[in-house]
């Protein structure tokens, strides 16, 4: 991060002395290790492939796409002290992501993440995230004690925050006066955790970006395509919402406005990933200052070349 402030007892910091980035990125930061192959799978297969460990984890997935389209996003999170951990914050400035203000615990180890893809899609996944959801608020500390942010002057810039949180921690940034005045653009971590994000579907400075699967989970019914899921998420009180629905048609909406498109064709060489791509490249179009349609364009054509596999990750 450039130039942190030092916290100071005596003097409350004003709006324009708190430091900013361009944009936080809040959630887990973990080691993927994916076992990916060219054929289709089914429960049991047993096929040649490739086994990659990268950086990943929802909230460093955007950070990593956030810096590749020129951004310089900071993480807020929990990683161990263990090897993995100074492996991992090392790999984090090598690609120019700050991790000034990452919570670093003695006692709780590096979380991991492993997945199977084949040639049809994601086939499974386990989440270890547990480290995460111990730290709990801890990661938060920055946004109150005026490293980043304070209650007299809460971070009023962009936060990308994913559902790996716990479903107490998303409903306390629902109501915190320290994201008050955040930008904030939410992600849930898996279809499995996308009601954890129903208490901030209401926040009024919130863009949800979510898959037709997920948009489902949240709105409580069946939609048939992006487009009558981000009109009924809408109805139901979002701000704003992005959702995709894989090769097919995607859809920005928000109260007045609807805008759908479908991303180009491309051969899929890996799913892991692709929607945090999308919401990056939607981020950085609109901090370039991309109209909301151009923006969507353009994510969607990051996440097809990511898919892909002609992006470098």
């Amino acid at each position: 991060m450039r130039n942190p402030a030092k916290r100071c007892t005596n003097t409350v910091m004003s709006k324009t002395d708190l430091p900013q980035t361009d944009i936080l990125c809040i959630g887990s930061v973990l080691w993927d290790i994916i076992g990916r192959t060219d054929r289709s799978m089914r429960v049991g297969s047993d096929v040649p492939g490739r086994i990659v460990r990268v950086p990943g984890g929802v909230a460093m997935n955007i950070a990593m796409a956030l810096a590749r389209f020129g951004l310089t996003p900071d993480l807020l999170t929990a990683i161990g002290r263990d090897p993995a951990g100074e492996e991992l914050i090392d790999a984090a400035a090598v690609r120019g992501i700050g991790t000034a203000h990452v919570y670093r615990s003695e006692d709780l180890p590096t979380d991991a993440y492993m997945a199977v893809e084949g040639a049809n899609g994601l086939i499974a996944a386990i989440a270890d995230a547990h480290s995460l959801e111990a730290a709990g608020d801890k990661i938060l500390r920055p946004l109150r004690d005026g490293r980043l942010g304070s209650a007299e002057a809460p971070y009023s810039g962009r936060i990308a925050l994913d559902g790996n949180l716990t479903t107490q921690l998303l409903r306390e940034i629902a109501v915190s006066p320290f994201f008050a005045e955040a930008d904030l653009r939410v992600a849930p971590a898996s279809p499995g955790k996308a009601e954890r994000l129903l208490p901030l579907l209401n926040h009024p400075r919130a863009t949800l970006y979510v898959n037709l699967e997920e948009a489902t989970i949240l709105g409580h019914a069946s939609y048939a395509s992006s487009s009558e899921a981000a009109q009924a998420l809408i109805g139901k009180g979002a701000h704003r919402v992005l959702v995709t629905d894989g090769g097919k048609d995607a859809t920005m909406a928000r109260d007045g406005l609807t805008l759908t498109h479908t991303p180009p064709e491309v051969l899929v060489a890996r799913v892991t990933g692709a929607g945090d791509t999308f919401m990056a490249a939607h981020i950085a179009a609109e901090v370039n200052g991309a109209s909301e349609e151009e923006a969507l364009i353009n994510a969607l054509d990051a996440a097809a070349l990511y898919v892909s596999g002609d992006t470098p990750l």
